[in-house]
């Protein structure tokens, strides 16, 4: 009969239950469930007295419409320098990967056949984020070439391209010197910075060479520095810089013989009194005077343009601010995405400056990417702010976003290579996942943060976001580290989900029906 034919435990099970049943044994072999970490990156947070309520992490296939592991994406955080993924973003989004940026030299008056020039020389920024000690200097080299070698007027340096609020380098840990508390400017030079060559001798208190450069005319330098013993990591952990009377620049502390020739970097004056010092030195340093006075001040109408400078292209600048963290870089980048909406007489009156009108221009570009904005406080753009925030899921959604720009090859690049280059050069040592993640890093006091792209060993490539902000945050790299190299080999799944033998969609008809 028909039902000796049949065995008992056979039970027919309907096609589409077969199909959802595979599908569901293979989204639980491939993926680990959101929210939930690696067993490695808990067990590193753990060690470092991290708890997950301070964690934020954002997983995602850059070809996938979901995160295969988001937890606490939701959380606004303080991302410190991975806010700069935003300011790219904003950046390339608005100005285009092409943009550039053109300082001028422009006179006034006439040039007699003796070299002497009747009027004033205008430098004339553009508000360039990278115009160099080099380039001003090939520009002035440049007017030196066409005849002129006295200027009768004075020489005007014009910084009125950019409208910014007043910036404060000692408000954020009270060290105003350090090159990356500079704020913007219209004709931002060199950095803002001053670079020292220091040169320690071969014996203990043996006094450091130092060389200045540019060199900045009538400063001061009084060093103080001298030669000790010992290892050479960190070498700068000794050495100190602050300003004496009359704007003098006064260095302190030691560096290790076995350093060898080191160069250490200082801001020791605002832009406008920096580029009076610089340009006014490098004017005498080209064999040219001026009767009159190097000076702030702005360009008449009727000036004359001779002399042009063009920037690298945007795609570049963004590499160099990125692979070294540039703030400087960053916050002249926030306040150019503002300038054209805070150009119009309308919009100038709604923004108090360019910064203001960068924050807002930032968003918008964001929200029209279909990227969450909830939470975000962009501040100065760079991230070196106790204010700034940002969604993990924020990021994540603009990384994908990103990926599929026609500028994704140049924001990509920009980002620094985990053990070979940039912030992330010291990343992943001997780990098999070193050079396969392009991450921007960040870290400041009780937070450090991630965010980038980790190529997988198979090929595939993932957005991945990471921040933690917590006291003990400065002990989370391993955990960070332990991420990358969990989506690096693939994702295997951090704890086990479906419970049942493995089988194959053509075993489905032996698994037993529910007693229950």
């Amino acid at each position: 009969m028909p039902s000796r034919l049949r065995p008992s435990f056979f039970v027919p099970v309907p096609c589409a239950l077969i199909f959802a049943l595979f599908i569901l044994v293979q989204t639980h072999a491939q993926a680990a469930p959101v929210g939930t970490l690696p067993p490695a990156v808990r067990a590193e947070l753990e060690r470092a007295n991290i708890p997950a309520d301070a964690v934020a992490v954002w997983v995602q296939p850059v070809d996938a419409k979901q995160p295969t592991l988001a937890l606490n994406a939701e959380r606004p955080m303080n991302p410190a320098s991975v806010m700069k993924v935003v300011t790219t973003f904003a950046a390339m989004e608005t100005l285009g990967a092409e943009r550039s940026w053109t300082t001028r030299i422009a006179t006034t008056g006439t040039l007699r056949e003796d070299g002497i020039l009747m009027g004033n020389v205008y430098l004339v920024g553009d508000g360039d984020p990278v115009l160099t000690y080099e380039r001003v200097w090939r520009m002035f080299r440049r007017l030196r070439s066409l005849g002129f070698s006295r200027i009768a007027g004075d020489i005007v340096l014009d910084r009125s391209a950019l409208t910014l609020p007043a910036h404060d380098p000692f408000a954020f840990d009270g060290k105003g010197l350090r090159p990356y508390n500079s704020g913007p400017d219209g004709l931002l030079i060199h950095f803002n910075t001053q670079e020292l060559m220091l040169l320690p001798g071969s014996r203990p208190q043996d006094a450091v060479k130092l060389v200045a450069e540019p060199p900045l005319a009538g400063m001061e330098i009084d060093n103080q520095i001298v030669t000790s013993g010992g290892n050479c990591e960190p070498w700068y952990r000794d050495l100190k810089a602050s300003t004496g009377q009359k704007g003098q620049l006064v260095l302190t502390g030691s560096l290790p013989a076995s350093c060898g020739s080191r160069v250490w970097a200082t801001s020791p004056f605002a832009p406008p009194d920096y580029d009076i010092l610089m340009v006014r030195a490098l004017w005498w340093e080209l064999g040219g005077t001026v009767l009159g006075q190097v000076k702030n001040g702005l360009t008449p109408a009727d000036a004359q343009v001779l002399i042009s400078d063009e920037s690298m292209p945007l795609a570049e600048v963004v590499r160099t601010m990125n692979k070294w963290s540039s703030n400087v870089i960053a916050r002249q980048l926030l306040a150019q995405v503002g300038r054209e909406r805070f150009a119009s007489a309308a919009n100038a009156k709604t923004y108090a400056d360019m910064v203001a009108a960068g924050n807002d221009v930032a968003r918008r570009s964001l929200a029209e990417a279909n990227i969450e904005t909830s939470g975000l406080e962009i501040d100065n753009g760079s991230g070196l702010s106790r204010n700034a925030r940002v969604r993990a899921d924020t990021l994540g959604t603009l990384l994908i976003r990103a990926w599929q720009r026609p500028w994704m090859p140049d924001f990509i690049a920009s980002l620094p290579v985990a053990g070979r280059d940039g912030t992330a050069r010291r990343r992943l040592g001997d780990s098999p996942a070193n050079g396969y993640a392009h991450l921007k890093t960040g870290t400041i006091n009780d937070v450090k943060s991630i965010a980038g792209y980790v190529l997988d060993q198979t090929g595939h490539r993932y957005a991945v976001v990471m921040m933690i902000n917590h006291p003990e945050a400065g002990s989370s790299q391993k955990a960070q580290d332990a991420l990358i190299e969990w989506v690096w080999s693939g994702m295997p799944q951090a704890e086990p989900v479906f419970h049942e033998p493995s089988v194959m969609p053509w075993q489905l008809h032996r698994l037993k029906p529910s007693r229950r």
